[in-house]
């Protein structure tokens, strides 16, 4: 359908390679720059995202309860949406450019949100090339980045089971 793409932008004076949403300030889906909630197990490296509508503590403190166990260590870091989580906490806090700590003295900084933050810039690699994604759409990008990220080894029988329909693996 011809000339159907997207949503009509309200001022036709606005040319279009200036009109990017540069709104400062934390995202929600409101203003068109939905969050995304991440997740990621340190011993299990699995990976769980979720666009949300805004980043306040009764949006997301749920979702982090459901996602993780009662004996999981939570590591962020200094957001306001992360105090009332009933699990073992531990923040860094960036706007004192604290970046990762070592709390029990190993010589190992084990209280960070780097493997977090290097999943959010493999996030942006991998929506770069779409130029832009509408936010009805965005779940739909980021759950093919979470699938391919947590998918760890590809076989004959993963490939099967996508390019044969009802295909169903039976050992004889």
């Amino acid at each position: 359908m011809r000339g159907k793409k997207g949503d009509r932008h309200s001022d036709p004076d606005d040319p279009p390679r200036r009109r990017a949403n540069k709104r400062r300030g934390r995202g929600t889906y409101q203003n068109d720059r939905p969050p995304v909630l991440g997740l990621v197990g340190r011993e299990s490296r699995q990976l769980r995202l979720e666009v949300c509508i805004d980043t306040k503590q009764a949006t997301i403190q749920p979702q982090v309860e459901a996602a993780t166990a009662l004996q999981a260590t939570l590591y962020s870091d200094e957001c306001s949406a992360y105090t009332g989580i009933d699990r073992l906490h531990r923040t860094v806090c960036h706007s004192k450019r604290e970046y990762a700590r070592d709390d029990d003295g190993d010589g190992f900084c084990e209280v960070h949100c780097n493997t977090m933050e290097g999943i959010w810039t493999g996030l942006r690699n991998y929506l770069r090339p779409f130029r832009g994604v509408h936010k009805k759409y965005l779940a739909q990008y980021v759950v093919v980045f979470e699938w391919a990220h947590n998918l760890k080894r590809v076989n004959g029988a993963f490939l099967r089971a996508l390019m044969i329909p009802g295909y169903t693996y039976d050992p004889t």
